[in-house]
């Protein structure tokens, strides 16, 4: 199985952030317009080899809650470290969407941008 990214998060602030669209997608942004939710998908690629072995973890990195399998909650480890965030868009810049509550990490590939 092969994932092509379409794009890489650029972080422009505390709250804003920057989906730079690969010019070979840039047709599939038309009719994304401000004010739009959208569903992004990235890989979190600060993930190492060994943090996705783990299969087990504690809530939110709390130790005194129980451990959970990965994949009944939102932590980052995981054997495909497939990020998922929704966000609002602010604006469109030519190739870039620039959105609003996007937790992913500047540089981060995105996978895929959804309608949410």
């Amino acid at each position: 199985m092969d994932i092509e990214a379409i794009g890489k998060v650029r972080t422009l602030g505390p709250k804003e952030s920057a989906l730079e669209i690969d010019p070979a997608f840039e047709d599939g942004l038309h009719g994304i317009s401000a004010g739009d939710r959208l569903q992004v998908l990235y890989w979190m690629h600060e993930l190492d080899a060994d943090a996705r072995k783990i299969l087990k973890v504690h809530p939110r990195g709390d130790a005194t809650r129980p451990l959970k399998g990965v994949f009944g909650v939102r932590s980052p480890m995981r054997p495909n470290p497939i990020g998922v965030s929704s966000v609002c868009v602010t604006r469109i810049e030519s190739n870039c969407i620039v959105v609003t509550g996007l937790d992913a990490h500047d540089g981060s590939p995105v996978i895929d941008v959804k309608s949410g």
